[in-house]
């Protein structure tokens, strides 16, 4: 059973994320062999402020 863990920065539309883990989980199937059914993605929203790139804080750009 895999398990995709994706880190976001906040603010996607429950769309957008209904998308990607219909994506995910039809990668997980195409590539392992796995059925739908056992694929798991977990998605975590990170704050803005909470991450940083270049030593820039997201919230800040």
């Amino acid at each position: 059973m895999p398990t995709i863990r994706v880190e976001l920065l906040e603010g996607r539309t429950p769309e957008q994320k209904t998308a990607l883990v219909k994506a995910l989980t039809q990668a997980a199937v195409d590539s392992l062999g796995s059925k739908p059914e056992s694929v798991d993605v977990v998605l975590f929203d990170i704050p803005r402020q909470n991450w940083a790139t270049g030593g820039v804080q997201w919230s800040e750009k």
